[in-house]
């Protein structure tokens, strides 16, 4: 399959980059799979497409703030490091951004040289291992000196302080829980607290599985076949009170909405590895492209994604590749906004 058959235009000025006032009033496109119509709804009219039974499953990880500004030892000069994943006690897999990379063994000081890293080990594509010294826990050092790890498309200037609190708390769902993400998963930042206590009242029950999203998540699809495209690994992990829920819902008939790429990833994966979706963690390089057996989601709630991404290719393997790209086209036409901080669709 032609990695092309995912590529649309977008004009630069439907990437949002704020979100909206009220996390619920972002805009909601309704796809039905059945007949092709397509509604222009609201986030908060998501109950009206809901009945009691079904299953609302969420991924609670948690963004950390991953990105770090600081210099290196002798030169002075910038450094920049995304945190990736911890391999190891202090030791982490980062993206490093320099006029001048290190040698192994050079160090980094971040926050006036409160948060210090040695670079034990330099990578292809911008990548790099470091090992952190501190004096106090890295969680604490990150919320005291790091930032939220806003994706490139979302342009910020270095300082803004006022910008960088309303990001910490914006780019993170109501119901974040497990730390380890380098990035949000975005359908979720839709919901508020008010809204989720709705879809309760009506019957309607969450699940939270933990898919710690990593970089891989968001690199394009850069050769031509989409099945040249190699997927990068993230955690994962559902628990016995998910299995459960999941299990309840699919004897009541209730059907299962999955709340973002990252949740329909995990399921999918373990219904395929352990022929049903049964507590466990593991790790999940699952890649899902047109054709695809969906085993354990029924409707899809997401955002609107990268042209010739993975999500965009996930998308179009659960809606249907001629449909969904027509919704895009659609959402350009009615300017939607687009990405991280933009507008959403309901799957059904």
């Amino acid at each position: 399959m032609r990695t092309e058959l995912f590529n649309y235009e977008l004009p630069q000025k439907l990437i949002a980059q704020q979100p909206s006032v009220v996390r619920d009033q972002a805009r909601m496109m309704v796809i039905h799979r059945a007949d092709g119509r397509i509604e222009h709804r609201s986030v908060g009219d998501l109950p009206d497409y809901l009945r009691p039974a079904d299953l609302l499953v969420v991924n609670d990880t948690r963004v950390i703030p991953a990105r770090l500004m600081g210099v290196k030892e002798g030169t002075g000069g910038q450094v920049e490091l995304l945190l990736l994943e911890e391999v190891a006690p202090g030791v982490w897999d980062v993206l490093m951004r320099c006029s001048r990379r290190p040698r192994p063994g050079g160090r980094l000081f971040f926050g006036g040289g409160r948060l210090r890293a040695v670079l034990i080990e330099d990578g292809e594509r911008g990548r790099a291992r470091v090992r952190f010294e501190s004096d106090t826990p890295l969680a604490e050092q990150l919320e005291t000196f790091g930032l939220p790890p806003l994706p490139p498309y979302i342009a910020r200037t270095q300082g803004e302080f006022n910008q960088t609190a309303e990001d910490k708390e914006r780019y993170q769902t109501v119901y974040a829980r497990e730390p380890g993400a380098v990035a949000a998963p975005t359908a979720g930042l839709h919901f508020t607290t008010d809204l989720l206590n709705k879809l309760e009242a009506s019957g309607i029950r969450r699940a939270a599985v933990t898919l710690h999203v990593g970089l891989g998540t968001f690199r394009p699809v850069s050769v031509d076949a989409v099945e040249e495209h190699a997927m990068e690994s993230e955690r994962y992990r559902v628990t016995e009170e998910a299995a459960r829920l999941f299990a309840e819902s699919r004897a009541a008939g209730g059907r299962v909405v999955a709340v973002g790429s990252t949740s329909v990833r995990t399921l999918e994966t373990v219904a395929r590895e352990r022929g049903n979706v049964v507590a466990c963690e593991g790790r999940s390089a699952l890649f899902i492209y047109p054709p695809f057996e969906f085993r354990a989601v029924d409707m899809l709630m997401t955002n609107f994604h990268l042209p010739k991404s993975t999500l965009l290719m996930m998308v179009c393997a659960f809606g249907g590749q001629e449909l969904i790209m027509q919704a895009y086209q659609e959402a350009v036409q009615k300017e939607y906004r687009f990405y991280s901080y933009g507008d959403c669709m309901l799957i059904v």
